[in-house]
Order: C-alpha cells, then structure tokens, then sequence
C-alpha cells in the first residue's frame, strides 16, 4: 500500500510530461490556424462572404483596397503634392497595383486622396499585411505635410496587430493577476505557484488541442476565440483548484497521509467540480447553433480550455500535491488532529441576515437587480468600424479625415459582383440607384465581374447603409459587400444568432441542473439567478460605457457573448453552493439550517473563485478593441454581482423562504418520518 501511496502521483506526473510531449508540436502551431479578418467571422452564406470568395476567383485573387491622404492644415502647396506624387509612383513601382492611382484634391485645397489597391499578395494573410507595412514605410510625412494610410486592408492590419497583442500581454497579464490574489488566498510563499503551474501546463495543452480540432473539424481559430480560452483555463482552472485546496487542506487535518487524504478530499468535492465543468462546457458548445464563424469557433474553444483545466487540476494538481505533502501550505501547515479556529466570518453574518428576513432580503435584491438592469436601455447603438479602438490608429484616423474633407463622397468603395454575362445590365442597375455617385467595372474572372461602386455618404452611415439596402433588392443573382456591408452582416447575424442561442443555453443549462439536482424548483432559482445578473451587468455597462468609458458604440455580440459566459459560469458557482446544500439536507439538516451551513462553509471559497474569475476576465479590459473592453466589464461585473449579492443573499434567501419546497418534486421536498433517525451531515 505504502508503495502504491508513492508510485500513483509519480505515474501521474510521467504521463502529464508525455501527454506535454506530444501536444508540444500542435501547440506551437495554432497561431499559424488563427484567422481576424471581418470575412472569417462572418457566416457561408452572407453576401459580403460571398463577394469575398468570389473575388478570390478574379485574376490575382483578393484585392487589398487601401487609401493614402495627403493634408496640410495650412492647405497643401506645389511641394506637397510632388511629395505625394512621387511617393504614389514609388509605390506603384514596388508593387503590383489594379490601376494607376489618380490624386482626388478636396475643395478646400487642404487634402489629396490616392485610392490604391493590389492584388499582390492574393489570398495570403500574412503578406496582405506586409503590403500594407510597406506603403506605410513609403508614404511618409515631410516638411509639415501629413500622411495617413487608410481604408479596409489598413483596418485589418490595425485589428491584427491588437489580436496579436493578446498572445503575449493578455497571457502574462493573466498569469500575473492570478498568482497576486492567489498569494493573498493562500498566504503561502509555494502553494499559490502550484494552481498556477497546473493552469499553466492545462493552457498549454488546449492550445494543442485547439490545433487539433482546426485540423479535423475545420474550427474557426479567431484571436478573441483563442484569449477567451487562456481566461477561462486560468479562470476556471483557478477555481477548481481553490475547490480541491480547501477540501484537501480540512483533509489533512483528519487523515495523517497525504494520499489518503487526497482520495478523500477528491471524493466528496470531484462531483461537484465535474458537474459545475459540464455544465459550463454544455453552454458554451450551445454556441455551435451561431451563424456568425467567431461565435460559433468560441464555443468549442471555450469548452476545451475548460474541460482542458478539469483534467490537469483533477490529475495533475492533486499529484504535485501529494508529493509535496504537507510543508505546500507552510507556514499554515495542517497539522494531523488539529482543529481549525472558529470565526465567525462575513458570510456567516450575511447568511444570519438572510435567514432572519428571507423575503425582504429577496425582494430588496430583485429591486435592485432590475432597477440596475433597466441602465441597459442606455447603451450606445452599434458600434462602428471607427469607434471599434481603444487608441486610434492610423487608417481609423484617415477615415475620420476623408469623411470631415470629403462628405460628399465616400472613400470605401462598395463591392459588387455579377455574373459576367450580366456585367453591363448591373452597371445601368447600379448606376441608376439613388445614393451611388459613382462605378466603374473592376476585374473579370471565372464567369464574375467586380464592379466598384461610390456611395454619396460616408462609410457606415444610414444613407450609405440604405444604398447597399437598395442594391441588394434590385440585383437578383449579384452579390454586395465590402468593408461596409460586412459591417452590417456582422450585426444582422449577431441579432440573429441571440434570438437562436439565447433560449438554447436557457434549456439545456436547466436540464442539467434538473438532473445533477433532481429537483425542479432549485433549477429554476437559479437559472433566474444568474438572467437578473446578465441583466444587471449590461445595465451598468449601459451607465459606464458612454459616461465614463467614452465608447461611441455597442458591440453587436456583448449581449450574446455576455449572455453565454455569465450564465454558464454563474450556475457553476450555484452548483457549488446548492450541492452543498443538498448534502446538509440528506444528512438531516433542516431546509434553513442547510442552506445557511452551505453558504458558511463554501462561501469563502465561492468568494475566493469569483474574485480569480473576474480579475481574469477583466484583463480584457487592458485590450485595444472595445469588444474586449467591453466583454469583459460586462462578465466581470456579473460574476461579481453574482458571488457577492446574488449567491450569498438572493439564493440563500429564496432557500430558506422556499424550506423544502426548493427541491420539489423530489423526494426531499417531503417532510421526513419523524420515526427515522437523522443521519450526519455529509461534508463537501
């Protein structure tokens, strides 16, 4: 036996360094697989999609559209305009442009537009990129004249380079607020290094296995879909091991060997932890059901970096552990026949308020939820392609100025492709739609025809948005798109996908919970728990994000994405506490006494969790893109709302006004035979 003790944590460490082994190669190739383009997120069957593949087709293959401004405040001289001139020629002299750049002057004389595309570097991402280096490095300002590099390839290159950012910052930013609360938890100077280790290795792993799924199941790989899943494995991963450490920690003080109270402390505390893992895992995959690629890619990603930190912190973590044994937790080491020190601590208090006034607790906390809730009504409209930075870079700073030089016209064109037998008829068609200004035939390949349309409004506006309207109603068997009309695909396909995905998660997250608690009443609880959460945390971001934050606009895919994450996550805290819960009340506690033991004895740990989950979740918040910002005030804000008013006040509340009513239509619903004796709480 003493030898099995022994050799069970090293197996476990030798198989974690083969699994490590053989993941190694596949990880280090899933920045290759990551694609940020406006065209992967969007779904198959969306014009601007289309337009986007098709153009692939056309000689030469996708073209980078990309516009160089010219401006002089003063207004521009003879000596400007030879600098653009021959900066424009070097241009068109290192690279393959579809057409010879002409100078468009503004009518005040201060600004000189060159409208450059090339179809170069074809279908290749990284050296559409390049290219846009390149002119960057050519068109420089000289002698008090400005440049700025503009237009859609520009855009993507200013958006890739944030996504890049989050590879490195977004990790260590991560690891390095996880190890500060950690170390604040533990009070350890080693134990807070081991959690971190294990997320670390678990990180490492999914990464790996993301690779994988892109090589077997074609998953869309996107940046954001990628830095969701380091969060959630550090996040989550964090918080099982919190769960595991205190169990093992009162273990230790009942059982004299490490192993055996490593067993034990698996066995009462490992269901829940599965279960809560599952539960999230299952919402996130409820994102399978989006049209939109990122949405749909996120979900899996999500699901592995959980089901990824699962596994390392139910294997590895106890295996490190054990071979430590007990000096990990110096210098509060739990000594074998000890008794922990009884304080009273703050959720014993919030759990005697709760239990003394359960229903005005419940209903001053459904107050506040819903007064908070109705801030949502306050948030910005959809955001747009120039209010999608935090900073401002350089080809959103070029759209600002073209739209304030040239309101008049539009500098991103509309893309039009048609069949090429009906090339001429969609010209006349085009032509002849109210708010076009201008358009001229592009390329012809592979039976299409691109035909390049000018909007008389600028980009992203309502009139130009009404063009583009127009135009998809009139040409039958064309196909519209361009930088602006995958803007409003983007945010149709988000609208559409909340309506589909919403109720999907709502379901299948109460069907597990009917299952894992056998009871109907407590599901419900908490699944409205953790919508009044949801509700309240987009209402605060509708009081911050113009207030205070400065945003123009709303992400189209906060509210989804939002939606996804808080209620998975939060019915995982809730899993904890009613698991708990319906142990105290199968050992024969009382429904109020079980539910205030429940929250005393893991609301600590509840806090403790939801503290590591937010602070993860609002390093989004240090991002360049508002949708990050965004997305992670929002969930951080919900899962604090969630651990420390909706889990401590509201559920414990709702469970000692219900009694045993909370668990109808089971069995412990029922009172029970005053002639059977009560067993022992069975402690989690």
């Amino acid at each position: 036996m003493q030898r099995r003790r022994r050799a069970v944590p090293w197996a476990v460490l030798a198989l974690w360094v083969a699994v490590l082994t053989v993941a190694a190669p596949f990880a280090g190739k899933l920045a290759d697989v990551t694609r940020d383009r406006v065209t992967d997120y969007l779904p198959a069957n969306a014009d601007s999609t289309q337009v986007a593949k098709l153009q692939e087709l056309l000689p030469g293959g996708e073209t980078t559209e990309l516009v160089l401004v010219y401006w002089r405040d003063s207004g521009l001289t003879a000596a400007d305009r030879a600098t653009a001139e021959r900066q424009v020629r070097q241009i068109a002299g290192e690279h393959k442009l579809t057409g010879t750049p002409r100078g468009v002057p503004s009518k005040d004389g201060t600004t000189l537009l060159y409208s450059v595309s090339s179809n170069e570097p074809g279908d290749d991402e990284e050296r559409r990129n390049e290219l846009v280096d390149d002119i960057r490095e050519t068109a420089r300002s000289a002698d008090g004249l400005s440049v700025e590099v503009g237009g859609p390839g520009a855009v993507t290159r200013d958006s890739k380079k944030v996504y890049d950012s989050l590879d490195g910052p977004l990790l260590y930013t991560t690891v390095a607020v996880v190890a500060i609360l950690l170390i604040l938890i533990y009070r350890s100077p080693v134990l807070w290094l081991i959690p971190l280790i294990v997320a670390g290795v678990a990180d490492y792993l999914s990464m790996g296995v993301a690779y994988g799924l892109n090589q077997t199941f074609d998953l869309s790989i996107s940046g954001a879909g990628t830095g969701i899943m380091t969060i959630l494995v550090f996040g989550a991963g964090t918080d099982y091991a919190l769960l595991i450490v205190s169990r093992y920690r009162e273990e230790l003080r009942r059982i004299e060997r490490p192993y055996d109270a490593m067993k034990s402390a698996l066995r009462s505390c490992g269901p829940a932890v599965i279960a809560s893992s599952g539960t999230v895992a299952a919402g996130l995959l409820c994102l399978l059901a989006a049209d939109l690629n990122s949405n749909r890619g996120m979900g899996p990603l999500g699901t592995v970096g959980v089901l990824c930190a699962l596994i390392a912190m139910l294997s590895l973590l106890p295996a490190l552990l054990v071979l430590l044994g007990r000096r990990v937790f110096w210098p509060l080491i739990p000594v074998f026949g000890s008794t922990p020190k009884q304080r009273r601590s703050l959720f014993s208090a919030m759990g005697s308020s709760a239990g003394r006034r359960p229903v005005a607790v419940l209903a001053a906390g459904a107050v506040a939820l819903g007064a908070l809730a109705l801030g949502a009504l306050n948030l910005p409209g959809d955001l747009k392609q120039e209010d999608a930075f935090v900073d401002r870079p350089e080809s959103v700073s070029a759209m600002l100025t073209l739209a304030d030089v040239y309101p008049e016209s539009s500098s991103q064109p509309i893309a039009v492709m048609t069949p090429a037998d009906r090339t001429e008829a969609t010209l006349k068609v085009v032509t002849a739609t109210e708010g076009v200004e201008s358009a001229h035939i592009g390329r012809t390949g592979g039976g299409w025809t691109e035909v390049s349309v000018i909007a008389s409004a600028p980009p992203q506006r309502g009139a130009e948005t009404r063009t583009i309207e127009s135009l998809r109603d009139t040409l039958d068997g064309s196909y519209v798109g361009g930088a602006s009309a995958q803007q409003i695909d983007l945010e149709k396909t988000h609208a559409r996908d909340q309506k589909v995905v919403v109720p999907i998660v709502l379901l299948s997250v109460l069907l597990i919970l009917i299952v894992l608690l056998r009871s109907l009443v407590a599901p419900l609880m908490l699944v409205a728990a953790v919508v009044a959460v949801w509700g309240a945390s987009l209402g605060i971001g509708g009081l911050m994000f113009g207030p205070l934050f400065g945003f123009e606009g709303t992400d189209p895919g906060l509210g989804l994405l939002s939606f996804v994450f808080l209620v998975a996550l939060g019915v995982d805290y809730g899993i904890f506490l009613m698991h708990r819960m319906r142990e105290e009340s199968v050992g024969g506690a009382e429904p109020a006494e079980a539910a205030l033991t429940a929250l005393r004895t893991t609301g600590g740990v509840i806090a403790s969790a939801g503290l590591v989950l937010a602070a993860t979740f609002a390093v989004l918040m240090n991002m360049g893109l508002v949708s990050l910002v965004q997305l992670g005030f929002v969930i951080a804000i919900g899962v604090l709302l969630d651990t420390f008013l909706v889990r401590t006040y509201l559920v414990t509340s709702a469970s000692v006004a219900l009694g045993r009513k909370v668990w109808w239509p089971g069995p412990m619903s029922k009172a029970p035979d005053s002639r059977t004796p009560a067993r022992e709480p069975v402690k989690v």
